[in-house]
C-alpha cells in the first residue's frame, strides 16, 4: 500500500485527484494539506510514502515545502505538479530533491503510474525534460535565425554552466573562479548566446537535454 499526501490549495482540484487516486487499492490518501507550512508539518508527522506536491501554494511553496522537509531530514519521494512552461519550477524543483513533475491534466491512468513508479524509486523527469528540449530547440532556431552564434563553450565556460547547474550565484562563482563578478557576467552573457536561450535557467536545461551537464 502507497501512503500519499497530497497538497493543492484548490479544493476542487484536491477532491478531485483524491478520488482518482483512490480508484487503486494499492494507493491511499492518507492526509491533504491547502497551505505549504501546514504541509511540512504534516508531512514530517505522517512520513508518508509519497508526496503529490502542488508547485504554488500560500505561506509556502512547493520549493520551499520541499526544501524544509530536506533541512528536517524527513523528505520523502515527491512528485510536484506543474506545467511544462513553468521552467524556473522545474530547474529548482528537481535542484531541491523532487523525484519527478506532473501536469494536473494528467489522465487518472497515468497519473497511478506516476504514483508507482516514483514510491519505487524512479524519478520521472524525462518527459518534462523532453518537452523542454523541443521549445528550446525551436528557441534555438529562431535564435539562429537573428544571428546568434552557435558555438561549442569554452572549458571556462562549461565549468561556469556546471556551477550554475548547481545553483551559485555570479558572486559566488566569481569567488571560487577567483575573478570578479563582472567577469563572470561576460562568460554568463556568452554562454546564454552561444545555447540561444535567454536565461540561465533555459541555458541548464538545454545543457542537461543535449548531454553538456
Amino acid at each position: 500500500m502507497i501512503r500519499l499526501i497530497l497538497v493543492d490549495d484548490q479544493t476542487l482540484v484536491r477532491a478531485g485527484i483524491h478520488g482518482l487516486l483512490e480508484l487503486n487499492e494499492d494507493i491511499r490518501v492518507v492526509a491533504q494539506a491547502a497551505d505549504g507550512q501546514e504541509a511540512v508539518e504534516l508531512i514530517a508527522r505522517e512520513r508518508p510514502d509519497l508526496v503529490l506536491l502542488d508547485v504554488r501554494l500560500p505561506k509556502l511553496s512547493g520549493i520551499g515545502v520541499i526544501q524544509a522537509l530536506a533541512a528536517r531530514k524527513c523528505l520523502p519521494p515527491v512528485l510536484l505538479l506543474t506545467t511544462f512552461d513553468d521552467d524556473e519550477a522545474l530547474f529548482d524543483g528537481m535542484r531541491a530533491g523532487a523525484k519527478g513533475f506532473l501536469l494536473k491534466d494528467i489522465s487518472p491512468e497515468r497519473l497511478a503510474d506516476a504514483v508507482r513508479r516514483v514510491a519505487r524509486g524512479e524519478s520521472l523527469f524525462q518527459p518534462a525534460f523532453t518537452q523542454r528540449a523541443k521549445d528550446m530547440s525551436a528557441e534555438t532556431s529562431a535564435a539562429a535565425a537573428d544571428g546568434l552564434p552557435s558555438e561549442v563553450l569554452t572549458r571556462r565556460e562549461s565549468e561556469i554552466l556546471r556551477l550554475m547547474a548547481g545553483g551559485w550565484s555570479n558572486k559566488e562563482i566569481a569567488r571560487a573562479q577567483g575573478t570578479s563578478e563582472g567577469t563572470i557576467k561576460n562568460h554568463v552573457s556568452s554562454i546564454l548566446a552561444k545555447l540561444g536561450v535567454r536565461d540561465r535557467t533555459r541555458a541548464v536545461l538545454k545543457a542537461m537535454s543535449e548531454g553538456l551537464l
